[in-house]
């Protein structure tokens, strides 16, 4: 019952923390549009690649943690053969 607890916890927080988020989006869309109005587009370069970077980041913890899964399968795979 406590771990379930814990993961329904970790959840809420999970999920107030990222409702309070989208408040961001605005404020980084003024700032950028105001930028390139004005000729400067290192914001909007910068914006775009941490964008990319944040939109990387579950695909790559889930290849990883794939090949894990992968590896660890694979040698019991091979221990069972071995019996």
């Amino acid at each position: 019952m406590n771990k379930a607890f814990k993961i329904g916890f970790l959840c809420l927080v999970a999920f107030l923390v990222h409702t309070s988020s989208f408040a961001q989006c605005a404020m980084c869309r003024a700032s950028v549009e105001n930028n390139v109005a004005n000729g400067d587009t290192s914001i909007a370069a910068g914006l775009n690649l941490g964008i990319m970077y944040l939109f990387v980041m579950p695909y790559a913890i889930a290849m990883v943690l794939g090949f894990f899964w992968y590896r660890n399968a694979k040698k019991r795979r091979a221990k069972i053969a071995l019996k």
